[in-house]
């Protein structure tokens, strides 16, 4: 009866939004569960079973993964075309028999741009483009799963390139397709950053204070291109847009930038273009030296060979420059000759006059003068007396005038 009711009431086909919380398929079918969440809460309200049958399957899978480059998945919104069926010993379903990629497609890109504007709201959307790439960018860390034919090719481009630079690369693994890529892909940089925070450098020649690493590459290749979703979700791009070293993505995909590309230091398309960008980087820093070496040697030839002209002129001045020289010598001291009686005679002149003005000075100062004007001068023990109270009775003091000495006793 309930079957009968159903097939009576539904007899068409409808499309249908849901999002998927269950999908898998199994012998050639595709199982899934629909659900359809309550926009202020995110609580489920409606729930119902979906089953593509495997003749549909083979031909709506390959489509919407072309148009979407990824398989269907649990958490996609998805747009379903379907037709009720009710089984007595499995209940109600919905059969599908067509799928609208560009739905999905819209829901996936409304996502990314919710998550890029995020990013770029916290500030660190562009941190990555701040890092500068070392110069010598030798010692690479890698995320990789260590058996991707990619990571095979970054390790033998690197290895093989004809200029001989040497590359210290060291593994990092994650699983780069499915569910699992966002958690691996953050657990190996939490890896990367925790040897580059304790890991001392293994090259005596390198400073320890450096970290291990110049850099981190991502690659991915060699695998099913279809499923690149688990690299456009916001905890993986805040942890690449944060992380203290440049990082440089080689997915190998050509369809639209996932959003770790953008917050990037440096996204190439494929992992034997992240491998030729380092060497690349090296060949331009070897030129660079090469041409300042260049430069440094054609200045010293340059700057010797115009000291050595320097020289050269030099020696054919100095004797014309000494006769010079001696002339103008021989000139002054003919001046200096006639010049020095006379200056000698003026200054003769002048001291003389000096000393006639000191004589006149101090013959106002002379003792004898003012003893001649009537006064007199009192000595004891060859000392002038300027002070009574420095005498005592019985000492003897000399009195000087003009005409003589008189000696007295103190009484």
């Amino acid at each position: 009866m309930v079957r009968d009711a159903i097939e009576m009431h539904l007899p068409d086909e409808y499309w249908v939004e849901a999002e998927l919380s269950e999908c898998r398929e199994h012998s050639g079918h595709c199982y899934m569960e629909l659900i359809e969440k309550d926009e202020h809460s995110n609580t489920p309200v409606a729930r119902a079973a979906a089953k593509c049958w495997r003749q549909t399957w083979i031909m709506v899978k390959p489509n919407f993964e072309r148009t979407t480059g990824t398989p269907l998945r649990a958490g996609m919104k998805v747009l379903l075309r379907v037709y009720a069926q009710y089984h007595e010993a499995y209940g109600f379903s919905w059969i599908v028999s067509d799928i609208d990629p560009t739905y999905t497609l819209g829901d996936m890109a409304r996502r990314r741009q919710e998550i890029i504007r995020q990013l770029k709201e916290e500030g660190v959307f562009d941190m990555q483009r701040e890092l500068k790439l070392p110069l010598f960018a030798q010692r690479i860390a890698v995320i990789s799963a260590p058996n991707a034919a990619g990571y095979g090719d970054f390790c033998r481009q690197l290895e093989d390139n004809a200029y001989g630079f040497r590359f210290s690369i060291t593994l990092f693994p994650a699983i780069m397709q499915g569910e699992q890529v966002e958690a691996t892909i953050i657990a190996a940089l939490n890896s990367i950053f925790a040897t580059t925070a304790t890991s001392p450098v293994a090259s005596a020649s390198i400073p320890s204070d450096l970290p291990p690493f110049d850099a981190v590459v991502i690659i991915r290749g060699g695998g099913a291109t279809a499923d690149l979703s688990g690299f456009d979700t916001l905890a993986l791009a805040e942890n690449v847009a944060q992380f203290p070293l440049p990082i440089i993505t080689g997915i190998g995909h050509d369809r639209d930038e996932s959003i770790i590309d953008m917050v990037s230091h440096t996204r190439v398309k494929t992992p034997t273009a992240a491998a030729a960008f380092l060497i690349d980087n090296l060949r331009r820093v070897s030129e660079s030296i090469e041409q300042a070496e260049t430069f440094i040697l054609n200045y010293v030839n340059e700057h010797i060979r115009f000291q050595q002209q320097h020289i050269t002129n030099l020696t054919t001045l100095i004797p014309t420059l000494a006769q010079r020289l001696l002339s103008d010598s021989h000139h002054r001291i003919e001046l200096l000759q006639g010049r020095l009686p006379i200056a000698i005679e003026r200054r003769l002149t002048a001291q003389q006059h000096l000393l006639e003005q000191t004589a006149l000075k101090l013959q106002g100062f002379d003792p004898k003068l003012l003893l001649s004007r009537g006064y007199s001068i009192t000595l004891f023990q060859g000392k002038a007396i300027r002070n009574p109270q420095l005498l005592k009775p019985g000492d003897e003091i000399e009195t000087l005038m003009e005409k003589g000495t008189v000696t007295s006793i103190v009484r």
